[in-house]
């Protein structure tokens, strides 16, 4: 397969060199797209300087901070129109392993249409974060998993592999969430559209060097989404029931 890995980036000049570095060692044969928003600490530079070393690596400078969900549509947009095979969702900040990545690709490679990095299948596990954080991230998923009917154990994860055909199939760029959100309705894009998804445990790393990007205002937007898409989805199926009969 053709792959690329696209890598959303802000403000993550202290991670950028190290993630790329062990990327690069996992996948040797993919290619990887920084997507930077104008980071003001100069992390385009610095993955540029890495990619003159390292090969293969490409970076794309958008001019303001946009969004996750912008940045991988822009990603995924690139990826498509220069006929990649699977595109893969990882984060910049060292709490996704690269190790993971010929795993989450293998999963694609043998016909799943979407291979998520899971904390919360057997296996999975997130070693350092308090019962507090555990527990709003365990639930969200579940109210999520509940309300949407998708299946999946760990819907928010942004650790994940598509393979490009099904991200064609769902029109992922006319998704709407701007946040964290993305990862829930592209996932149950792919799963009202029949598609094969696969979980594959991971630990997951709380970053050691600079902040969190996740907010109370991130999280309320994921449970808002959630909750229209449910009530939505629910009505257009009454609709069209009634209508059929």
């Amino acid at each position: 397969m053709r792959v690329l890995c696209c890598v959303p980036t802000y403000i993550e000049a202290e991670n950028i060199v190290e993630f790329l570095e062990r990327a690069r060692a996992a996948v040797p044969e993919a290619d990887l797209l920084v997507i930077d928003d104008n980071s003001p600490d100069g992390t385009a530079e610095i993955a540029e300087e890495a990619a003159a070393r390292l090969g293969r690596i490409e970076v794309l400078r958008r001019p303001a901070k946009a969004g996750l969900g912008s940045a991988y549509r822009a990603g995924f947009t690139v990826g498509i129109e220069r006929g990649y095979d699977a595109l893969v969702q990882i984060d910049a900040d060292l709490s996704h392993d690269p190790a993971a990545l010929p795993v989450l690709l293998s999963r694609v490679e043998a016909g799943a249409d979407l291979a998520i990095g899971s904390r919360y299948v057997p296996g999975g596990s997130i070693p350092h974060w308090p019962w507090y954080r555990r527990a709003l991230s365990r639930y969200g998923n579940l109210y999520a998993g509940f309300v949407l009917g998708t299946g999946v154990h760990d819907a928010t994860s942004g650790y994940r592999a598509y393979r490009a055909d099904t991200l064609k199939a769902v029109d992922f760029a006319s998704t709407r969430s701007m946040g964290y959100g993305f990862q829930i309705e592209l996932a149950y894009r792919v799963s009202r559209w029949g598609g094969r998804i696969e979980e594959v445990p991971i630990t997951f790393t709380d970053r050691v060097r600079g902040n969190s990007k996740m907010t109370w205002g991130i999280f309320a937007e994921e449970l808002l989404l959630v909750t229209w898409w449910g009530i939505r989805d629910r009505f257009r199926s009454w609709r069209s029931r009634r209508a059929a009969g």
